[in-house]
């Protein structure tokens, strides 16, 4: 087992303080978490990059399958980090374009590739098989001990003099698995998916609305335990021993396309979607702080969500992220160096915190952007 990261540099100023500043932030704003891939890291899940390469290999994907994958990666040629997601939204508007002629009754209804053509069926299959590749990666046994004290953390704060929030959690994750639902689960957090039922379960987001609930999750790609049946858009979650007539025909319902939430009232997408903007958009009066963890700001529309939310918050939204970079970059560097809104976020970078007009450099990386030590600190470890 790797040694745990030594944190003793942020127990000094000016680090102390902004350990400091984050919590109290978190006790005194409504507490919103943005999870992405590295949150799952630790618990022995493949990071992005890592699940594309393995989702691609999978043998669940047939020939006509893996040439269409080749030709949609030769379009990213030259694309700095793209990965499965992309070539998976790219697949999904093709499969659209071939819908729309198809319902159109067009001559051409097939879709040109990598020189060869394939018609919407072709292109649902590949992307059902994909699907099934990227459940059979993540779908493993993994160790949730850091969910589990990262739960209990933001929900039974155990430092004295620090007490929690007691408005519940909202947590949109972008991520597949089920680890932050099982952690919630095993430490007997009340919460809501937006799926009724148990083991097996469907649809319902008024769930949400439940006034018993300390924690909301909010699973804006889908997850592996959700499945969608025919004719029914609403996922259903199944239990894996059951034999249904119906079985061969579910289709394995995650959605990584960043823009292609399909615009219908019974979209579970649109749904999740529109949650995420209430939860980023605080009434007015009240403040809402969002922590990032495990993301790398890929995703064009989950960013045009955040921008958006922090310029129109008239500074009732702070945004906290941690970010494995020595130093704000991309859209974090955009953010820090726009005076409307650079107070509202607080960059705990590698090598470095970035707050409005505070900059506190470091020498030696700080490692304060990893989960497993986001959790170290919300339990109070120094």
């Amino acid at each position: 087992m790797t040694a745990p990261d030594n944190l003793s540099a942020l127990s000094e100023k000016p680090f102390a303080e902004a350990v400091a500043k984050l919590e109290e932030l978190l006790v005194q704003s409504g507490r919103a978490f943005l999870l992405g891939a590295g949150c799952s890291k630790c618990a022995g899940l493949p990071l992005t990059s890592e699940l594309t390469e393995k989702a691609l290999s999978s043998e669940s994907l047939d020939a006509t399958t893996k040439a269409i994958f080749a030709a949609i990666r030769g379009l990213f040629k030259g694309a700095a980090e793209a990965n499965i997601e992309d070539y998976l939204s790219e697949l999904i508007d093709l499969l659209a374009i071939a819908e729309r002629r198809d319902s159109r009754g067009a001559a051409q209804k097939e879709v040109s590739l990598g020189g060869a053509s394939y018609s919407a069926m072709q292109l649902r299959a590949a992307a059902d098989q994909i699907k099934r590749g990227i459940v059979g990666v993540i779908d493993s046994t993994v160790s949730i001990e850091t969910h589990r004290l990262f739960v209990r953390s933001v929900h039974r704060p155990r430092r004295p003099g620090k007490t929690a929030s007691d408005q519940s959690v909202d947590y949109l994750v972008l991520n597949y698995d089920t680890i932050l639902e099982d952690a919630l689960a095993l430490e007997r957090i009340p919460f809501s998916d937006g799926l009724d039922g148990g083991v097996t379960g469907w649809w319902n987001p008024c769930t949400f609305d439940r006034n018993d609930l300390a924690a909301r999750v909010c699973k804006l790609h889908g997850s592996i335990n959700w499945c969608e049946f025919p004719d029914d858009p609403l996922p259903r979650r199944v239990g894996t021993s059951l034999q249904i007539a119906s079985a061969n025909d579910r289709r394995v319902l995650i959605w990584p396309a960043s823009t292609k939430y399909r615009e219908t009232q019974l979209d579970p997408y649109a749904q999740l979607a529109e949650r995420a903007r209430r939860v980023l958009r605080p009434s007015r009066g009240s403040q809402c702080v969002l922590v990032v963890c495990g993301y790398r700001f890929g995703d064009a529309h989950i960013n045009l969500e955040l921008d958006r939310a922090l310029k129109e918050s008239a500074g009732d939204l702070t945004i906290v992220v941690f970010t494995s970079d020595n130093e704000p970059r991309g859209q974090l560097n955009t953010w820090h160096t726009d005076s409307t809104v650079t107070e509202q976020v607080l960059i705990f970078a590698n090598r470095g915190f970035f707050h409005g007009s505070q900059t506190f450099s470091s020498a030696k990386d700080l490692f304060w952007w990893k989960f497993e030590n986001i959790t170290r600190l919300l339990g109070g470890e120094r």
